[in-house]
């Protein structure tokens, strides 16, 4: 079995990203990725990757990408998410970190989500599904201001399983 969990900041309107970037600069909510993160396999898609430009400090990385030459010196590569996953079967929790098509496929496959709400309404071209309170089960939430003053909160959700 494995421990897939998916972390991203979602904007009220969904937004996640724009011109594979962060629409909003909230260094709280880094600090918290860095921590929870650290340690960890982090998988992301190679338009991720490449908008991060480097390697993330104290974790493995592994990239998703359909292109079977590509290559990042210190990552590993895989060809879909599946395979991903099964690269990270040692780890105690492995941490999808984005971008929104591997968001959309990783929802039926993670059984933890931590996503940071962000009490902004961004233009923004990356969306993240809607959370299905069907399957999901908010576990927690703290609520924040950040120190610029804009309002977050960092929600957990559980996977139900047949309660």
């Amino acid at each position: 079995m494995h421990n897939l969990s998916i972390i991203v900041a979602v904007a009220k309107n969904g937004v996640i990203g724009q011109n594979n970037a962060l629409p909003w600069h909230l260094p709280e909510d880094l600090k918290r990725f860095r921590l929870l993160t650290t340690g960890h396999h982090i998988i992301m898609g190679r338009k991720t990757y490449e908008s991060l430009g480097r390697l993330l400090p104290g974790r493995i990385t592994v990239i998703v990408t359909r292109n079977f030459t590509y290559k990042v010196e210190g990552a590993l590569i895989a060809h879909s998410l599946q395979a991903a996953i099964a690269l990270c079967q040692e780890d105690t929790e492995a941490f999808l970190i984005g971008g929104a098509e591997l968001y959309k496929s990783g929802l039926s496959l993670a059984n933890t989500l931590y996503i940071t709400e962000i009490d902004l309404t961004p233009v923004g071209d990356a969306y993240f599904p809607l959370v299905d309170a069907e399957l999901w089960k908010e576990s927690s939430r703290e609520m924040h201001i950040s120190e610029q003053g804009l309002s977050f909160s960092y929600v957990r959700y559980k996977r139900k399983y047949g309660e």
